[in-house]
C-alpha cells in the first residue's frame, strides 16, 4: 500500500538542506520511516541523486546491530562520504537504539549520539534526517540535545484525505470508517471490524503504554491505565487535574494510602502528551485575550486509537467529529485553544449575571484567527441559535465556521457564517488565507 504524503514530502523539500538536523516525531506507526526511507527516498532518486550519496541505515535491523554504537556508526557514515564536493544524504530510523540506558540516565552530558550527528553535519555537504521512537527521543530533547541545530518535523497519522485516496469507499462510507478506526495506516489494511480493533487495541498495550513506562519509570501502572481510560471517555470535555484526580480515585476506590495526587496525574498526562497519544487544549478567554489554567480539552490524536481503548463502547458521534476536526487542524499546523467569551445579561428578576458561551475551536496562525464550532447537527431553530449565539458577542470580523455532519451545500448565512459538512471541511481548504 502506496499512500502518497504530499503536504510531508513537501515539508521535508522546504527543510532540506537548511544546516540543521531533521528529527522526525510523531506518534508510533504514523508512517514516519515510510515517508522517510520510501517517500521521501524516492523523490531524491527521481531527481537524479545516486543512491550511493543516500546513505540509510535502519538501526533496528539486525544486520546494523554494531552501528547501535555512536563512534562506529560515524565511522561508517564518513567512509561512505567519498567526494568534499557532492552532496550527501543521512537517513537513520529508530535513531534511539544509539542512545544507551546509562546515558538515558546521565542528566549531566548528552548522549554521544548528538555529538556524531553535529559532527556528520558539520561536514557540510550532508543533510541529515532522523527518526526515532517516542520512548526515547521525545520533542522536548531535541532542541536541547542538539543544540539549537535540530529541527523537528512532526508527523501525524493519515488526513482523512490521505485515508480516502486509499479507501475504496465513498466519501461519507469512508469518514465513518476514518472516525472509528482511526488514521494509522496499518488499519488500512485489515478488512474486518475483529481485525481492526486487535490491531489497534494491542498497538496500545503492548507499545505505547509500554513506551511511557520503560521511558519514565512508572511505578503505578494501574493509575496510568486509569488515567488513559479517563481521558479516551472524556474527550472533547473540559477537565482540570482536579476531576482527573477524582475521577481516577472513584474508579478505583482508593484507601487514603493510596490515594492519587493531582501532581501524579499531572506527570502522567505531560508523559501520554510527549509520546503523542494525546493533545492539550487550553481555555482561552477570547475577549480578555487570557489563558484559563485551570480547565483544559484533551484529544486522542487518533480517534481509533481512543476507540480501541474504550472497546468501542463509547462512540459518541458529536465528540468523536469534534476531535477529528480538532487533529485535521494541529495537522495543519495552527495553534487551537478552546473559545470562551462572557457576556452580561439580566435574568427574569432583574438582575445582572456574567454567562459563559463556549466557542470549540479559536484556530491561529500568524496574524489570522478563526472561530469554528463543531454541530453535529443543527436540526431545529433552537439548537442552531444555541451553537452559533457565542460568534455574536465575539465583537471582530474574524471568519467563523459552523462544521456538521451533514452533506450540505457549503454556504454562508445572512450573519457572515460560513456552514459546511465535515467532509466538505476535511477535503477543503476553507482556512485558505492562513499564511
Amino acid at each position: 500500500m502506496y499512500i502518497e504524503r504530499k503536504e510531508y514530502l513537501d515539508k521535508f523539500l522546504s527543510h532540506r538542506w537548511n544546516g540543521q538536523i531533521k528529527v522526525i516525531t510523531g506518534i508510533r506507526r504514523c508512517g514516519k520511516s515510510f515517508l522517510v526511507f520510501t517517500i521521501f527516498r524516492d523523490y531524491l532518486l527521481s531527481e537524479g541523486v545516486k543512491s550511493k550519496n543516500i546513505i540509510a541505515i535502519a538501526l533496528d535491523d539486525l544486520e546494523n546491530r554494531e552501528l547501535t554504537d555512536p563512534e562506529k556508526l560515524y565511522g561508517f557514515i564518513k567512509s561512505r562520504i567519498a567526494s568534499k564536493t557532492e552532496e550527501y544524504y543521512v537517513l537513520i530510523d529508530e535513531v534511539q537504539y544509539a542512545i544507551s540506558e546509562k546515558e538515558l540516565k546521565d542528566k549531566d552530558n548528552p548522549p554521544l549520539l548528538y555529538s556524531v550527528l553535529n559532527g556528520i553535519l558539520r561536514l557540510g555537504n550532508v543533510d541529515i534526517y532522523v527518526t526515532g521512537s517516542n520512548s526515547k527521543l521525545l520533542a522536548k530533547d531535541v532542541m536541547t540535545e542538539f543544540r539549537g541545530r535540530g529541527d523537528e518535523i512532526k508527523i501525524f497519522p493519515l488526513s482523512f484525505k490521505e485515508f480516502l485516496s486509499a479507501s475504496d469507499k465513498d466519501k461519507d462510507a469512508a469518514f465513518t470508517d476514518y472516525m472509528l478506526y482511526g488514521g494509522l495506516p496499518q488499519v488500512l489494511l485489515y478488512d474486518s471490524f475483529e481485525d481492526k480493533a486487535q490491531y489497534l487495541s494491542g498497538l496500545f498495550r503492548s507499545t505505547y503504554l509500554k513506551d511511557i513506562i520503560e521511558r519514565n519509570k512508572i511505578e503505578r501502572e494501574d493509575v496510568l491505565d486509569e488515567l488513559t481510560d479517563v481521558l479516551c471517555s472524556a474527550t472533547g470535555s473540559l477537565t482540570n487535574l482536579s476531576n482527573l484526580a477524582n475521577a481516577i480515585n472513584s474508579r478505583k476506590h482508593a484507601k487514603a494510602e493510596n490515594i492519587v495526587s493531582e501532581n501524579t496525574v499531572k506527570a502522567y498526562t505531560e508523559y501520554m502528551q510527549e509520546a503523542f497519544l494525546f493533545s492539550r487544549a487550553r481555555r482561552y478567554d477570547i475577549r480578555g485575550k487570557a489563558y484559563f489554567e485551570s480547565q483544559s480539552k484533551y484529544y486522542a490524536i487518533d480517534t481509533g486509537l481512543r476507540n480501541a481503548r474504550l472497546g468501542f463502547r463509547q462512540i459518541e458521534e458529536t465528540h468523536l467529529m469534534e476531535n477529528v476536526i480538532y487533529n485535521y487542524l494541529i495537522q495543519q499546523g495552527f495553534l487551537v485553544d478552546v473559545g470562551m467569551v462572557e457576556k452580561y445579561q439580566k435574568d427574569k428578576d432583574g438582575k445582572r449575571r456574567r454567562e459563559q458561551y463556549e466557542i470549540d475551536f479559536v484556530v491561529n496562525k500568524g496574524m489570522y484567527q478563526y472561530y469554528i464550532q463543531s454541530a453535529f447537527t443543527l436540526d431545529s431553530k433552537e439548537k442552531a441559535q444555541r451553537e452559533l449565539y457565542p460568534f455574536s458577542i465575539v465583537g471582530n470580523s474574524f471568519k467563523k465556521l459552523v462544521v456538521t455532519r451533514s452533506e450540505l451545500i457549503p454556504h454562508y448565512d445572512e450573519n457572515g457564517i460560513i456552514h459546511v459538512g465535515i467532509v466538505d471541511f476535511l477535503l477543503g481548504d476553507y482556512l485558505a488565507d492562513r499564511l
